[in-house]
């Protein structure tokens, strides 16, 4: 799967559905800008996730377009047919193409964006545009809006009012269709993959970065685009750095390794966590922690089901790890206390889960008004509870440095959660076993 390979039509019903929900006015949405890595040097270009999701189209330099009312439409402006361009980087679609392509009602220059823009907000009630994501384009924005205010003298209205456009499409991105959740789990498979090869490639004396490139081999080899975040690759303490990416370390024998590592395809992102011995099995200490991490997960993902409120299994797995660190002694006083005065929080800091789509942290509230979402069949979300249990003078010294996560992608269903990730060994026996068999030397 690429970018490009999903159904015009599918694009096109959403963007209907945005046109819909935006009920007048006019939409602006423009996809991600290039960006410079060093001199002239670009990474690797990425597309706005919003942009992409109502349109199919994976070049820069593009804005969307959506006039709503009455007679909705969708406009695409891109960069245009340029041989010598093509010839350097690569094919280009241009307004042409990219209308029949995708689907469009119009498509021009992105030259002939700003002109355009002025005639097109002329009359309308409301600018719907993702305010405050990019400083240029808010200011191509107020450009446009005093552009038709110049024109007051004629009649011509300016609109009245600039809405965030974001909250309509985050609402519309949180439930998957059933495409998009076939490159959800065809992702997760892959990433799954690459989780068993890392685990399966560990050895005392070799270095974290030796495992991360088990993983990227994987993710590409199979068709993933990109990593959808780096990996995080800790061995030791190191996992117990929440975002610890130097992945420079060596791997020592008597070691957990903590990987956090997910691909992206076809836009959509995977996201596992998975923590196992370096030698062939946990230590007793490693153990009692992993079992409290393990039985946290399995108590969250019993509440991930529709109806239930986000924060239902952030609190399943809080009890449940707050149990288990006064059962280690790494807290005083009753489970009641721990969890008011939340002291649980020096060994377990962040929530249990984040939305899951074309973004890592995907896009949709987990409150409104007030009060935590609740689940409805469609929702992707990780489950990821963890310990981390850095060296103090008042820990035991059989616990300090060890740092346990473990991290699932669930589909929110009417029953029970679809675990997509399940292909990715997680039990003691399964990953031990797995230790025991991986071959001598996999260089």
């Amino acid at each position: 799967m690429k970018p490009g390979d999903l159904d015009p039509a599918l694009h096109g019903a959403r963007r209907a559905r945005l046109a819909q929900a935006m009920q007048e006015g006019v939409a602006v949405i423009p996809t991600a800008p290039e960006r410079i890595r060093n001199r002239d040097t670009h990474y690797p270009y990425r597309y706005d996730s919003h942009f992409y999701y109502l349109t199919g189209f994976a070049e820069p330099e593009a804005a969307l377009v959506i006039v709503a009312g009455a007679r909705p439409r969708s406009l695409l402006f891109c960069r245009e047919k340029n041989e010598e361009r093509e010839t350097w980087d690569g094919f280009r679609f241009g307004p042409q193409g990219a209308r029949e392509r995708f689907g469009f009602d119009e498509a021009h220059p992105i030259a002939e964006l700003d002109a355009r823009l002025a005639e097109l907000l002329g009359d309308q009630p409301v600018l719907h545009f993702p305010l405050g994501a990019d400083p240029a384009w808010d200011a191509r924005a107020m450009g446009w809006l005093n552009a038709v205010r110049a024109l007051a003298r004629t009649g011509v209205a300016a609109p009245a009012r600039v809405q965030d456009v974001r909250a309509l499409i985050d609402d519309m991105r949180l439930v998957k269709d059933s495409r998009e959740l076939g490159i959800m789990r065809r992702a997760a498979a892959i990433s799954a993959a690459a989780h068993v090869r890392a685990i399966r490639a560990a050895r005392a004396g070799r270095f974290e970065f030796e495992l991360e490139a088990e993983l990227l081999h994987e993710f590409r080899r199979n068709g993933a685009q990109f990593p959808a975040y780096w990996p995080i690759v800790a061995a030791g303490a190191n996992a117990c750095v929440l975002h610890y990416v130097a992945n420079d370390g060596v791997l020592r024998e008597g070691d957990l390794v903590l990987i956090d590592a997910g691909c992206e395809l076809a836009g959509y992102a995977s996201d596992i966590t998975r923590t196992f011995p370096v030698g062939e099995r946990f230590s007793g200490a490693q153990r009692e922690v992993y079992e409290i991490v393990l039985a946290a997960q399995a108590a969250a993902m019993a509440k991930v089901r529709a109806g239930a409120a986000w924060n239902e299994p952030h609190d399943a797995a809080v009890r449940v790890l707050a149990q288990g660190m006064l059962d280690l002694k790494l807290l005083g006083g009753g489970l009641e206390e721990a969890l008011e005065k939340e002291t649980y929080k020096r060994f377990y800091m962040h929530r249990t889960g984040h939305w899951l789509g074309l973004d890592v942290h995907d896009a949709g509230d987990y409150k409104r008004a007030g009060k935590w979402r609740a689940l409805a069949p469609g929702m992707v979300l990780t489950v990821e509870p963890g310990l981390y249990i850095r060296a103090a003078e008042d820990v035991p010294e059989r616990l300090r440095g060890i740092g346990v996560r473990i991290e699932d992608d669930v589909l929110v269903t009417d029953g029970a959660c679809e675990v997509i990730t399940r292909e990715t060994p997680k039990s003691i026996a399964e990953i031990e076993a797995l230790r025991r068999d991986a071959p001598g030397d996999a260089r």
